[in-house]
């Protein structure tokens, strides 16, 4: 009711010159630096790096150019919805007292005409015949106020949550052009009735099939923590920092009675470092870790029925350095690695029934050791065995394995399993009393 909306008219503005200055940075670096050094007197690798370099900036320039003027658009858009909306409310409430009700901070209406008559006409009003129909009306009339000024403080907040999604979005780099994830988005869109649209429903389904997903972007991001020690929960000490360039997470997945497709992608850049040991009723772990560079991975599963497939596909460059060990109701794991340089790997498995195996081959360029054994259950219930081994002088790799038993699924595939057993007997029974009727 009270609030002054019109900055958002100056902030646009500004948005809006921003963008136009990105325009013309773009111009002049292309046509100053780009285009200078791409004259045809420098040549060989260092040149062909350069430009490639220079392309990304110019694109970036562009891409600046292009979000803050869809920025600048959402907000002279959201100016225009929220006065509008808010000019609602006020009239809603205007015409209300206009018709002697009183509305209070919550938006709540109550009927005072009968407060402002005289005391004889108060009197001769109780007295009244159809003085508790008047009573019950003024009350309708109230809720029904009530409900009116609910619904337009409602369009107001939807407006609100529609301009921080489209907000969000446009200002979200998640495609892979120009200097990748974390970028300025030339993809930005400045219509706020498009851009802040919710997510499309979950479980909506198409033709029987049945797609989730969800998706998420940040950075860039530096920040630490240190917890500890909280006796209650068996904490002794916790600490983490992070100085973060970008990250990306993806995941869906799609179904249609037993068959189920599924997959996620995630990337990061930066640095991490965390240190930890707990002690608690589940056991005791202790664990570091660090990484200094970059890495990808992209996931897959096929299921049908109690057969399932999956596969893996994971790289990093850089250099980290892990240690960990741990022993609890739910298993015990040791392990313990070092590396730098890049690697890549490829895992491949299938499960029949909740039991399954796999295996994962990887390739090193850059000098590393690892070895680590886990036996313990996932968070989804699932309990593994994965021993694993590898080592690089400077151009080496690994091999892992690994085993899994589904207890939920045993148990689901069993009672199929019996089930259909039932029926089958059930069947032969059927077919043998039907012989002897014929005799």
């Amino acid at each position: 009711m009270t609030a002054d909306l019109s900055p958002l008219t100056d902030v646009a503005e500004a948005w809006k010159k921003m963008g136009e200055r990105f325009g013309e940075l773009k111009t002049n670096y292309e046509k100053h630096v780009q285009a200078v050094l791409d004259n045809g007197n420098w040549q060989g690798v260092a040149h062909g790096v350069q430009q490639q370099k220079a392309s990304a900036t110019a694109f970036e320039y562009g891409a600046a150019k292009a979000e803050a003027l869809a920025i600048a658009s959402l907000l002279t858009d959201a100016h225009t919805e929220l006065t509008r909306l808010q000019k609602a409310v006020k009239d809603l409430v205007h015409d209300a007292e206009e018709k002697k009700f009183r509305v209070d901070n919550s938006g709540n209406a109550d009927y005072i005409g009968y407060d402002m008559l005289s005391e004889q006409e108060r009197y001769t009003l109780k007295h009244a015949p159809d003085y508790p129909q008047l009573l019950a009306d003024a009350r309708k009339k109230a809720q029904g106020w009530t409900d009116d000024i609910a619904k337009a403080v409602k369009a107001v907040n939807d407006t609100d949550e529609s301009v921080k999604r489209a907000l969000a979005r446009a200002t979200s780099d998640v495609s892979l052009d120009g200097t990748g994830f974390g970028g300025f988005n030339a993809n930005a869109v400045g219509d706020l009735a498009t851009a802040g649209k919710p997510e499309p429903n979950p479980g909506m389904k198409t033709s029987g099939w049945v797609a989730e997903g969800d998706a998420s972007a940040s950075g860039p991001d530096v920040g630490s923590s240190v917890t500890g020690p909280d006796t209650g929960a068996g904490k002794l000490r916790e600490a983490e920092k992070h100085a973060d360039l970008g990250r990306a997470t993806a995941e869906g997945s799609i179904a249609n009675g037993p068959l189920k497709l599924s997959g996620g992608a995630e990337a990061y850049a930066g640095a991490k470092g965390s240190a930890a040991w707990l002690i608690t009723t589940e056991g005791v772990q202790g664990q570091t870790g660090l990484l200094v560079g970059g890495e990808a991975s992209a996931k897959g599963r096929a299921d049908a029925g109690p057969v399932g497939i999956y596969a893996r596909a994971e790289t990093m460059a850089g250099a980290a350095a892990d240690v960990n060990t741990g022993a609890g109701v739910d298993g015990v794991q040791a392990g313990a690695e070092a590396f730098a340089g890049v690697k890549g790997s490829v895992t491949q498995g299938a499960d029949i029934g909740g039991i399954g195996a796999g295996v994962t081959a990887e390739g090193w360029l850059g000098p590393g050791a690892e070895a680590g054994l886990g036996f313990g259950k996932d968070s989804n219930g699932v309990w593994h065995l994965r021993p694993r081994l590898g080592v690089s002088p400077g151009v080496g790799g690994g091999v892992a394995f690994e085993f899994s038993v589904d207890p939920g699924r045993v148990t689901d595939t069993a009672g199929d399993l019996a089930d259909g057993l039932g029926k089958g007997v059930n069947a032969i029974g059927d077919g043998i009393g039907s012989v002897g009727s014929v005799f």
